[in-house]
This record gives structure tokens, sequence and C-alpha cells, in this order.
């Protein structure tokens, strides 16, 4: 039921008013920009070692360009209405761009989990059943399982998006860092709570499921790679396992750390609220392919040929 102390109008914009109380927004301003760069270059990098060789057509480096795909999407969302805010001192959103950049930010948030759960099982299947894997995960099969992901998460988001859309709004002011499905929800002229718990839900889910589900699959893989025999093998699995999981931490990091503030009763002030959205928004897009190009031996004997004409012979 529509707030009376408010009058429902249909509206056409949004203005973000998340960053009025920052004293240097263009310093913040520059270092999304340089990062959101960094972003770009890195995951584009990734993305065309892998795509332009053959030989790194494998369901690893096929995960590996999904997760590229995704961190371009998810920081793209945010940092560019962040930039123009910012920089530009552009503060109005139109309302269905909005609402596409709330689409495509929860997309990526919720692809990029289902990205490091896939990763996980194939690095669980690549140690504990070395002589199937090649028969149990093929390219067909992640490209299926990518596929999936990628329909699971339109159609959750799709509704979501559908309920924002529905909502009737009173001011178009969202305070807020960027457009969100919580702060759209906010700026409407109903009671807000009711319209949380889908959304509640889902961030339980990736916190409270999948992430454990993600680290016990670690932690059989420490476990079994402690019973390889070859020192090589163990040295090879090692590293790659410490990647994913570097990748991993700094994903729910930042998401952890607000979670359990809440839980515990700590009041953030929006300065802090913004602060940890930012970290948890632009820098695991920055981290992830900074890890894979520098700890995963075959992208980074790829990039050495790149940069210093080196040809690269490959493994067999």
């Amino acid at each position: 039921m529509a707030n009376e102390n408010f009058t429902v109008n249909k509206i056409d914009s949004f203005i973000i008013t998340g960053f009025d109380h920052l004293q240097n927004q263009k310093l913040l301003g520059f270092f999304i920009l340089i990062t959101y760069m960094l972003i770009l270059l890195g995951n584009s990098i990734n993305l065309c070692i892998i795509m332009t060789d053959r030989h790194l057509h494998k369901p690893m480096y096929i995960l590996i360009c999904n997760l590229a795909v995704v961190d371009i999407m998810f920081s793209s969302t945010c940092s560019t209405t962040m930039i123009s805010v910012l920089l530009a001192e552009i503060k109005t959103v139109s309302y269905y761009s909005c609402i596409s950049r709330m689409f495509f930010y929860h997309l990526g948030d919720f692809t990029e989990v289902m990205a490091l759960t896939l990763m996980a099982i194939d690095r669980l299947i690549a140690i504990k059943l070395p002589l199937r894997y090649h028969s149990i995960v093929t390219n067909f099969g992640t490209f299926l399982l990518i596929f999936l992901t990628w329909v699971i998460g339109f159609a959750i988001l799709g509704f979501l998006t559908s309920v924002v859309d529905n909502l009737p709004y009173c001011h178009p002011v969202i305070s807020h860092a960027f457009c969100g499905y919580a702060p759209m929800v906010r700026a409407a002229c109903v009671d807000a709570e009711p319209y949380f718990a889908p959304s509640t839900i889902l961030s339980v889910w990736m916190l409270c499921g999948q992430f454990p589900f993600i680290m016990c699959t670690y932690g059989v893989l420490a476990y079994s790679v402690t019973k390889l025999s070859n020192d090589a093998s163990r040295k090879q699995m090692i590293n790659t396992c410490l990647s994913h999981l570097i990748v991993l931490l700094s994903f729910y990091a930042p998401k952890l750390v607000s979670y359990l503030l809440t839980r515990i009763g700590v009041v953030l002030a929006l300065t802090e609220k913004n602060a940890l959205l930012i970290v948890a928004s632009v820098v695991p897009p920055l981290i992830n392919p900074t890890v894979y190009c520098t700890r995963t031996k075959e992208i980074r004997k790829r990039l050495v040929g790149v940069f210093f004409h080196k040809k690269i012979l490959p493994n067999h």
C-alpha cells in the first residue's frame, strides 16, 4: 500500500545521492575509473589469450573465460554509474537504465557464485578422479553447465526485476552508490520489508549455502593433495587450488564482513556501507585476472610469449 505522505507519480529517472556526503568525490572517482580500466584490461587479456590459443580450449580455461565475462559485466554495471556520478557529476539515471543496471549487477553477483562453484567442482574431480577426468569433464558439458547457470540467473533476476518494475515510486532518489534491488525498493512508496524477502533468501543461500559448500570442496581438495605421491603433481595442484582460494576469498570477504557486522548488531554508516559495497564490486574483478595471469602456468607462458615475442611450444 502506498505511503500517504507521498503522491505516487510515474517517474522517468532516478537521482543517485549516495556520494553527496563525501568531500573528495573526484579522488574516489579517479580511483574507481583506474580500477575499472584495469579490470577491463586484465579480463580482456585473459579472454584473448584463452580464445586464440586452441591448446587452452579445455574445461578449466573455459571456466576462467566465463568468470572473465562475468567480471566485466559485474563491474561495468556499477562502475560506470559511480564514475558518471563522481567525475562527470551526472547524478541522474533514466528509469529503465537503472532497472537494467540493477538486473545485470545482481546477475553478475549470482553467476560469479555459480562460476566459483563450477571451478571448485572441476578441481575436485581433477584430483579425486584424475584418470576419468577427461571423460567426465568435457568442453560440451562445461558449456552446458555454464549455460544452465546463466539461464537460472536470468530467471531469478527476471523475477526480482519485475517486482521492482511494478512498485509505485513516490520520489526518484536513490541513497546509494548505484542502482541495486534494495535501494530501488527503498525508493518506492511501500513498506519495504516484505519485498526484501526474495533478495534476503538469495543472499543467505550464497553466504550460508554456496560458500560453505565451496570451502568444504577445497577442504577435501587439500586433504587429497597431501596424499599425492608425486611432488611435481602436488605442487601444481597446490598452486592451482591456492589461486582459486584467493579468487574465492576476494569475492566473499567483503560480503561476510558486512553480513557478520549486521548479525551482531553493528549499524553501519552510509560511508561504511558504500565502502564495503565498492570493495565487493570492483576488487574481485580486479584480482581474478591478475591471479590467473600470474599463477596459472599456461596463461603466464602465453602472456610472456605475447609480450616478448617468444614462441611457446604446447605442453604434451
